[in-house]
């Protein structure tokens, strides 16, 4: 059973910084693509980042300079790194991991992010 355990999220003010992990556990296969997307509410889950095994990222246009996403391969493990947050960026953040192995992608149960002072 594959799954995907997030931490990191929280409370903070307007300008501040949070840095999400996402670490997934119990796949047999090695883990391809992985991710962070968030859903705020009365919106459809949007595209935060994403990241190959490569290092080859893909930043959503909203959070380009702000936001950085990493992974350690040895660890299955994935960051994002938020700075100057926004009232905006309040959302449930969900981790994303595809494993073509087994030819679907995996989402952890989320992370809630709130910005506000």
């Amino acid at each position: 059973q594959v799954q995907l355990a997030e931490s990191g999220g929280g409370l903070v003010q307007p300008g501040g910084s949070l840095r999400l992990s996402c670490t997934a556990s119990g796949s047999r296969f090695r883990i391809n693509d992985m991710g962070w997307y968030r859903q705020a509410p009365g919106n459809q889950r949007k595209l935060v980042a994403r990241i190959t095994r490569d290092g080859i990222t893909n930043i959503a246009d909203s959070v380009k300079g702000r936001f950085t996403i990493s992974r350690d391969i040895a660890k299955n493990t994935v960051y994002l790194q938020m700075n100057s947050l926004k009232p905006e960026d309040t959302a449930v953040y969900y981790c994303n991991a595809d494993i073509q192995a087994y030819g679907r992608a995996y989402w952890g149960q989320g992370t809630q992010v709130t910005v506000s002072s």
